[in-house]
Formats: structure tokens, C-alpha cells, sequence
């Protein structure tokens, strides 16, 4: 069963320390969720000549979402209420999701597109975690 799903947050125009703040943000809503681990990737060396930090790589997340049948709802559920709290801000959170080889990303979208998104890509991987 798939039990991973990697995060990648980003923003365009930002500061490495604003996305790292969201970030940040982010991992502990999700640490209070009944998920084994919220964990943050570490990036690679910076290529020779360029900034010491990709803040693609700050903006990564993976959640290890255990055993329980509700936790990837728990978590989709937690991600949308966050990003509709950004909307409040000048800038909004690009959001990329990946289970295996699924990938859903949100970035300008309404607030009932996202939830819609969310709720397919649930679907899927309740349904692929029934069938095994």
C-alpha cells in the first residue's frame, strides 16, 4: 500500500526563509494528525556558482501516513484549509502532491477546484489501497 506522500511547496518570488516559514507552517498542522512522521527532504549540495540554497528544496515535505484508512483524508483535508488561509495574502503557495506515480499540483485555483481535485486524487489511493 502506498503510504508515502512527498510535498513540494513553493511560491513564486520568494525569499528562501518565507517558504521555508510556510513550510515550517505546514509540518506541524500535519504533525498533529494521526500520520507516523512529517519530515522535512533535504536538498542537494548547490551546484559551484549558484546560491547556497534551492528554495525548491526548502518546500519539500514527506508524510509517512502509517496504517490508518483516514490519514490521507486527514492530511488532503488539513492541506486545503491551509492554502484557503493564504488567500489572504498578496501571493499564493503552489502546491505539488505526489503518491507514487500519481501527481496532483495546485496553484491558481478556486477553492472548490481544489477541493474537487482533492477529493479525486483520495479516491484513488483509497481505492488502490482496497484493492491490495
Amino acid at each position: 500500500m502506498e503510504n508515502e506522500l512527498h510535498i513540494l511547496l513553493t511560491e513564486e518570488d520568494a525569499e528562501a526563509e518565507r517558504v521555508a516559514e510556510l513550510t515550517g507552517y505546514l509540518r506541524e498542522e500535519l504533525l498533529d494528525l494521526d500520520v507516523d512522521d512529517v519530515t522535512t527532504l533535504p536538498g542537494g549540495e548547490a551546484p559551484p556558482g549558484t546560491r547556497a540554497v534551492d528554495v525548491t528544496q526548502i518546500g519539500a515535505l514527506l508524510v509517512t501516513l502509517g496504517s490508518s484508512a483516514t490519514a490521507l483524508n486527514q492530511v488532503m483535508t488539513v492541506i486545503r484549509s491551509w492554502m484557503g488561509r493564504r488567500h489572504d495574502t498578496h501571493t499564493h503557495p503552489s502546491l505539488h502532491l505526489r503518491m507514487g506515480d500519481d501527481v496532483l499540483e495546485v496553484s491558481e485555483a478556486t477553492d472548490d477546484q481544489v477541493t474537487e481535485a482533492f477529493n479525486i486524487f483520495v479516491e484513488r489511493h483509497s481505492r488502490a489501497g482496497a484493492e491490495t
